[in-house]
């Protein structure tokens, strides 16, 4: 994901990451630029800055969550890659550098941006995820990943008055069940399992997906466990509070938490009620030593909550019943299900959201169904754009 900006004499760069699939995607080799605006710390919009900031002298702005949550991100990319043997597109010296040039942006406040004033906004979809507001002539609004529903976690993004809006499509023609509903099914089916004497096994995003099955799981009378990488984000997100809905919950939350630190913590958690651990899509993390365990309990489940692409484990086991433990198929016995707690809106969310800016444009990105939303936008009166990979566009 990245979006190439040039307006007023400047070239600025909305997001540079790289695609966490095997192998890994990455994007075409951004041309030099005066300022790059991170929207938010997923690996596919922010793993390629150390690549961009070992070769240009430019800063990155960034909210300090975003910020220390990409950081963390990057330094992992780059172990699994070598776990991988995938080609190194950058090492730990140029993540330093990258951590050198990043500049401090918070919601609510404006910066110049070349002849531009720009100004952040929250976006919802995880803590720190940002809006940039860009105004001069007329105004642009490059949204990045937006959720327009409060969650346990985040509260959703509002509309902002602009002229032109270059908006996610992701979930084009797509529609949410009733978040209530999905956190009251998936409650019901975690006791459901726990009752029959089955354990559950519940993978997740360490980035945002991972703190909101906590802040679920709080009143649970059970023990949880958590393990992986959201850990460490979690502590991130405590330590900036002002960046979630409510850092009071997500305290109490992680405190009722049993953290796995080490093997032992480990063999702990296998035996307890309740593991909430990565990776989200099965592939790889401590998810498959405790997979491998239960596997073969049907009393026991593996709660899906999270997107699973296609070529991941996580999307063979839903289709195929069968996973890839290295380099070997595994049957999976025990129950699987998947529960849809999508930090992207919807297309009706997204609908709704364009039209309380009221642009003139729209420009659709970071979907592969995007003309569903369009036509909708069109029906509207919109004009909408719809730009391919690498083709130039005027606003």
């Amino acid at each position: 994901m990245g979006i190439l900006l040039k307006c007023g004499g400047s070239r600025m760069l909305f997001d540079y990451g790289m695609t966490a699939t095997s192998p890994p995607q990455y994007p075409k080799a951004s041309p030099p630029i005066d300022k790059m605006f991170l929207t938010h710390s997923h690996l596919d919009h922010c793993g390629m800055i150390p690549w961009l900031t070992a070769r240009y002298d430019v800063d990155v702005v960034a909210t300090p969550t975003s910020r220390e949550v990409a950081l963390l991100l990057m330094e992992d990319s780059i172990k699994v890659g070598r776990a991988e043997g995938y080609p190194e597109h950058y090492d730990i010296g140029d993540v330093k550098v990258a951590e050198r040039r990043f500049r401090e942006i918070v919601f609510g406040e404006t910066a110049n941006a070349g002849k531009l004033q720009l100004k952040a906004h929250p976006a919802g979809h995880i803590p720190g995820a940002t809006m940039y507001e860009l105004r001069g002539k007329s105004t642009t609004l490059v949204t990045g990943d937006i959720h327009t529903v409060d969650t346990r976690l985040v509260k959703g993004a509002k509309p902002v008055k602009c002229d032109n809006l270059i908006m996610e499509s992701t979930y084009s023609g797509r529609r949410h069940t009733d978040r209530s509903k999905t956190e009251h099914t998936f409650l019901k089916k975690v006791d459901e399992v726990l009752e029959r004497g089955g354990k559950v096994i519940i993978p997740a995003f360490a980035v945002g997906r991972t703190q909101e099955m906590v802040l679920l799981l709080k009143d649970l009378r059970r023990e949880f466990w958590v393990d992986g990488m959201g850990r460490k984000v979690s502590k991130i997100y405590l330590s900036m509070p002002e960046y979630v809905r409510s850092g009071k919950r997500l305290r109490q939350a992680v405190n009722r938490a049993k953290l796995v630190w080490n093997e032992q913590g480990r063999s702990l958690a296998a035996k307890s009620d309740v593991i909430v651990t990565t990776s989200g899509m099965l592939d790889g993390g401590p998810v498959l030593g405790y997979l491998d365990q239960l596997k073969d309990d049907p009393k026991s489940a593996i709660l899906l909550t999270g997107y699973q692409v296609e070529g991941s484990n996580g999307r063979r086991l839903l289709n195929d019943g069968m996973i890839d433990v290295d380099g070997v198929t595994v049957k999976v016995n025990c129950e699987v299900q998947k529960f849809d707690f999508s930090a992207h809106a919807d297309h009706d969310q997204l609908l709704e959201f364009a039209r309380g800016c009221s642009p003139e444009k729209v420009v659709l990105c970071h979907g592969d169904q995007r003309e569903a939303l369009a036509e909708d936008l069109r029906e509207d009166g919109f004009e909408v754009l719809l730009p391919k990979n690498g083709e130039k566009f005027m606003l």
